[in-house]
C-alpha cells in the first residue's frame, strides 16, 4: 500500500501523524510526507520521503494559521501529490478540509487524526456536559460550512457527498483517554480511539545542557509553560511575569503559536522555541498550558498535572476535560492570577497521583499499532463499529 501523509505541518499535528506514518512503513508500506517545507527535516529523522507543497501550489496551505482561507490550494496540492506518489490512502489531521476534498475528488479513503478529545458532536449522550465559548453544535455546524465552501471552490458541490459526516473521513483516531470525554457520552461510529501517537524529534543534548545550565543558576522549581493562540482573548504574558518574578517558582517558556512574548527582564523566565518538549517536561514538576493537545499528553504520559488557562479552538473543551478527570486545575477566566492555582496544583497530591494513573493508562497502549491497524482495515474497505470504538487489538 502506498500512503500519503497530509497533515498540516504544524508539530502538534505533523508529529502523531508521523508516528503512524513510521509505524505502516515498519510494516511494509510505502509512505510519504506532504507538508510546508519546515517540516521536511522532521520526516527526514522519521525516515520518510518528503513532498514540498510550496512546489505543488499549497504555499501556506499546511499551516495551522492559514488552515481555513488554504483549504483550496490545500485540495489542489494534495491532488497533485496523490497523483505523483500513486497514493492508495490519505492520512490527514482534522481541519484539512483540503486533504478531505482531495480524497474524495480522487476516490481515495482517508484517515484522520484528531486530538486529545472529541471536538465535534457526540452520536449520543453528552446532553448535560458544561461548555466554555462555542457549543459543540455551534462548533461542529461552523465546520461543516468551513468544509462547504471549499468543497464548491474545489468544483465538487454538484456531486453526491461521500460521507454523511465528512469530518471525520472513513475514520477518526482519536489521541485520548476515556476518561477525557463526558461520561455517557458516545462516540460517533467512525471514531476509533488509539492513544497519543507520541512522537517528536531528538532533542539536541547541548541545547539541553545549555537549558539545564540556565535553569541551575536559581534553582527553583520549575514550570513548564506551554503557550497555544491566544483567539483575540487575553494572552497569558502578564500574568506569567507576576507569577515569576520574585516567586518560588522559574518557567521554561515554549512560546508555541504565542505571536508576542513578553518576559520581564527581572522575571525567572527562560523563552524557548523547540520542535521538542519531552527533556523540558521532565525537569519540570508542572505543566501550565492554555490547554491544546500536545503539551496536554506530554504533560500525562510524563505523569505532571496541569494547571490551564484555555481561550479558543479545543482549548476550553480539552481543559474541561482534563478538570473532570481529576488531573488539572482550570483557571477560570483571563483576569485569575496564576499564582494561587500554581501553588495549590504543585501541592495538591491527589491531582499529581491522578495525572500519574492517567498517563499509565495513556503510555500502556501501543497507539501507532492501534492507528495503523485502523489505517489497514479502512484501506481493506472493512467498516466494523464494534471495532471502532475503544482500543484496538493489533495483530502485528
Amino acid at each position: 500500500m502506498r500512503v500519503l501523509l497530509c497533515p498540516l505541518s504544524d508539530g502538534g499535528y505533523l508529529y502523531p501523524t508521523i508516528a503512524v506514518g513510521r509505524e505502516l512503513r515498519r510494516r511494509g508500506h510505502r509512505v510519504d510526507v506532504l507538508g510546508r517545507s519546515t517540516a521536511a527535516p522532521f520526516a527526514a529523522e522519521a525516515g520518510l520521503p518528503f513532498v514540498p507543497a510550496e512546489e505543488l501550489g499549497g504555499r501556506r496551505a499546511f499551516s495551522a494559521t492559514w488552515w481555513g482561507p488554504t483549504g483550496p490550494a490545500q485540495y489542489r496540492a494534495t491532488v497533485r501529490a496523490a497523483r505523483a506518489t500513486g497514493a492508495d490512502l490519505l492520512v490527514t489531521s482534522v481541519l484539512c478540509n483540503g486533504a478531505l476534498l482531495a480524497a474524495e475528488k480522487l476516490d481515495l479513503p482517508v484517515v484522520v487524526v484528531g486530538l486529545a478529545a472529541h471536538l465535534w458532536d457526540y452520536r449520543s449522550g453528552g446532553d448535560g456536559e458544561p461548555q466554555l465559548g462555542r457549543t459543540r453544535a455551534n462548533r461542529t455546524r461552523e465546520s461543516l460550512l468551513l468544509y462547504a465552501g471549499v468543497r464548491e471552490e474545489a468544483g465538487l458541490s454538484g456531486r453526491a457527498a461521500r460521507w454523511d459526516d465528512p469530518l471525520l473521513g472513513d475514520a477518526l483516531l482519536l489521541r485520548g483517554d476515556a476518561r477525557l470525554e463526558y461520561p455517557g457520552a458516545q462516540l460517533p461510529d467512525r471514531v476509533v480511539r488509539v492513544g497519543p501517537l507520541a512522537w517528536e524529534p531528538a532533542a539536541d543534548p547541548a541545547e539541553v545542557e545549555e537549558i539545564d545550565a540556565r535553569l541551575a543558576r536559581t534553582g527553583k522549581p520549575l514550570v513548564y509553560v506551554h503557550l497555544g493562540r491566544s483567539f483575540g482573548g487575553g494572552g497569558l504574558w502578564p500574568r506569567l511575569n507576576e507569577l515569576f518574578t520574585g516567586g518560588r517558582f522559574q518557567a521554561v517558556v515554549e512560546r508555541g503559536r504565542s505571536t508576542d512574548p513578553t518576559p520581564a527582564p527581572d522575571a525567572d523566565i527562560l523563552l524557548v522555541r523547540k520542535p521538542w518538549l519531552g527533556p523540558l517536561v521532565d525537569r519540570a514538576g508542572l505543566v501550565l498550558t492554555n490547554g491544546t493537545s500536545t503539551p496536554v499528553l506530554g504533560a500525562l504520559l510524563r505523569g505532571r498535572p496541569l494547571v490551564t488557562s484555555p481561550n479558543g479552538s479545543e482549548q476550553p473543551l480539552l481543559s474541561l476535560a482534563c478538570e473532570r478527570a481529576g488531573v488539572a486545575l482550570r483557571v477560570p477566566g483571563a483576569a485569575a492570577g496564576l499564582t494561587a492555582p500554581v501553588e495549590f496544583a504543585w501541592r495538591d497530591q491527589g491531582l499529581r497521583a491522578r495525572a500519574r494513573a492517567l498517563g499509565r493508562r495513556l503510555g500502556a497502549v501501543n497507539s501507532a499499532a492501534r492507528a495503523a491497524d485502523t489505517v489497514e482495515r479502512v484501506s481493506q474497505g472493512i467498516r466494523d463499529p464494534e471495532e471502532f470504538h475503544g482500543y484496538t487489538i493489533s495483530r502485528h
